[in-house]
């Protein structure tokens, strides 16, 4: 009867042992997307050059690297698109793998997510017209008159940076930065003051506008996200190993040059967030 029972106990045992390790290898994000052979991907298309419709196809720079992530894997790239509040919570809710966005790195939100390493800079820099020779550099544009979005972040930084010349900028704010971009064609502003790789689309899109390099102000980085837990810290590394592998061999390069108009050197490591 004691052997019977013993055998019973151990045998619960393994049952338990064997749930466990089954439960633990279910729970591993990266093992996952593999054996069902697909990665879901929560984003908002509507923020250009990222991620956004044209017509009714998905285009953008995300769609762009993660087609690369896709070969990578060996997997298909399915999206979810969503209204920006929904994304990350949607994340948190397990609606999809991971959130392409992609997000600005801030103090606030490593403490609740994971980051990639950066994706893009989103640094502030300038935007001005072709071929103008006054602005070869952020510097040079002491005692010109800027514009920039009114209350924004770009706003704060043109004020701060202002302040360390050595003749300080007319801020001149608008309501939309497309408003702003409008006056540097008329004139009424040497150049808009954005996040870098908004204005580095809009010159790739139009022949009219330039980037002014380098950014100025904080450096501030855009990176993809998983959630904070030990199951989606292999997806992690694996996204960080193949964005290294893909600035190493020139196509992540070759993304930016299409996407935002410049190249951009981004530091491959998590970076300690300064906003």
């Amino acid at each position: 009867m004691r052997k019977q029972k013993v055998a019973c106990g151990l045998g619960k045992a393994i049952l338990l042992l064997s749930g466990l390790l089954a439960f633990t290898a279910n729970a591993d994000v990266l093992s996952d997307i593999k054996a069902k052979g697909e990665l879901v991907i929560g984003t908002e298309m509507q923020f250009a050059p990222f991620d956004f419709l044209k017509g009714n196809k998905h285009v953008g720079l995300n769609k762009d690297f993660f087609d690369e992530v896709g070969k990578e894997l060996g997997v298909k790239v399915s999206y979810v698109d969503l209204p920006w509040p929904s994304v990350l919570p949607g994340l948190e809710a397990d609606k999809f793998d991971m959130v392409a966005g992609p997000v600005t790195i801030t103090k606030e939100r490593v403490k609740r997510y994971s980051f990639t390493y950066p994706i893009a800079d989103a640094s502030v820099a300038l935007l001005k017209k072709r071929g103008d020779s006054r602005i070869s550099k952020p510097s040079d544009i002491a005692g010109m008159t800027i514009g920039v979005q009114k209350s924004s972040a770009q706003e704060q930084q043109l004020n701060d940076f202002s302040a360390t010349l050595s003749k300080p900028v007319e801020v001149k704010s608008y309501v939309d930065f497309n408003q702003a971009y409008s006056e540097i064609m008329t004139g009424r502003v040497a150049a808009v003051a954005n996040a870098l790789p908004n204005i580095g689309y809009m010159a790739s899109q139009h022949k009219n506008f330039e980037v002014v390099m380098p950014p100025f102000g904080k450096k501030t980085y855009f990176g993809y996200v998983v959630r904070k837990d030990e199951d989606s810290a292999s997806l992690l590394k694996k996204i960080d190993d193949i964005m290294v592998k893909m600035e190493k061999d020139g196509r992540m390069k070759s993304i930016q040059k299409k996407w935002f108009g410049v190249e951009m050197s981004l530091p491959e490591e998590t970076v300690v967030p300064v906003i």
